[in-house]
């Protein structure tokens, strides 16, 4: 089969997929962008090849992914409205158009897989023991994948801890729970308990991981797993404090999220629902062991945390008289 060099994003208009098709746009490869109504959204990057479709219609994923040699699969229902049932009928379609197209199936994958038996390192072979019903469906999901694998399918899930970046969505906890997006800061939820670690993988740096690793794609196995460190927080209180300082208000006030309420009003409110099921993720140190990627790569890309933080304030609007960047501090990569 000849290789054309095009990869195929599928939820290029959200924060993972978006900066993937960044990074692999950036080592010379042609982005192919399924989406509902690609007329809308074309401009967010002008020189995709955007196709109108639903990754929900096997057809319409088929046909987007013809002669693709990759085939991102960064989309996610928002709002995590609907997970059970749309989230494993689409990566049936994007397992599908692979075999056809000999294509490497990419997977930005979450913790939700894991329960706290696997807690608080994660490494590759951590068990995937998972308490919530999105971790079930998580699991599922990359199982399927490997299962694919001995199929001749090759898939690779990269796993990163939060995300946060300059082109967010809804269905991160940043915009949907740290800050308001379009509005200056005045003050900071944290959701997790003081004294009690994060991590957090800043979205350019998880997408340039990606891009290298497939550069290594004959060092990948034909199903393969990577976990990228990011932004590890020992206190995970200090993503707060370094948002507040760099958006310039160094004395907002945090706030804790009101967790009772949430649980309280979970049963008639989806959103409360499903960010009620993550709030086991808050209370334990939950750190991704990134040893197996250094040994791939040499080194994992990181941008300095506040400089990280100031783009992704500047990209969701949330900035009045944020911090000179000659005060932005350079905060050391993760071991």
């Amino acid at each position: 089969m000849t290789r054309t060099g095009t990869a195929l994003i599928l939820g290029a208009t959200g924060g993972a997929g978006y900066e993937i098709a960044r990074a692999l746009r950036a080592r010379g490869w042609q982005i192919r962008a399924l989406h509902r109504r690609p007329d809308a959204v074309a401009a967010l990057i002008p020189d995709a090849d955007w196709v109108g479709g639903d990754a929900m219609v096997a057809g319409d994923v088929r046909m987007a992914a013809t002669n693709v040699d990759l085939i991102v699969h960064a989309v996610n229902p928002p709002g995590y409205r609907n997970w059970g049932q749309l989230v494993l009928p689409m990566i049936d379609n994007t397992i599908a158009a692979a075999r056809v197209n000999g294509a490497r199936i990419i997977l930005p994958g979450t913790v939700y897989n894991y329960g706290p038996d696997a807690f608080p390192l994660l490494g590759e072979a951590s068990p995937q023991n998972p308490t919530t019903r999105k971790g079930a469906i998580r699991v599922e999901l990359e199982a399927r994948l490997r299962r694919a694998s001995a199929a001749g399918v090759r898939a690779l899930v990269v796993r990163g801890g939060d995300f946060f970046g300059p082109h967010m969505t809804g269905n991160s906890w940043f915009a949907s729970g740290l800050v308001k997006p379009g509005r200056p800061v005045r003050s900071v939820t944290y959701p997790g308990r003081p004294g009690v670690g994060h991590a957090w993988a800043y979205l350019p740096d998880f997408a340039e991981a990606i891009a290298c690793l497939v550069d290594r794609d004959a060092d990948l196995q034909p199903f393969d797993t990577v976990h990228f460190g990011g932004h590890w927080l020992a206190d995970g209180r200090e993503i707060a404090e370094r948002t507040r300082h760099v958006a310039g208000v160094p004395n907002a006030p945090i706030r804790p999220l009101p967790w009772w309420l949430v649980r309280v009003l979970s049963p008639g409110v989806r959103i409360f629902r499903e960010l009620a099921e993550m709030e086991y993720l808050w209370k334990v140190p939950v750190r991704l062991d990134n040893t197996k990627l250094v040994r791939l790569l040499g080194s994992e890309p990181h941008t300095p945390l506040d400089v990280a933080l100031r783009a992704t304030l500047e990209g969701m609007n949330c900035l009045e008289a944020p911090v000179p960047r000659s005060q932005i501090k350079d905060v050391a990569a993760p071991a």
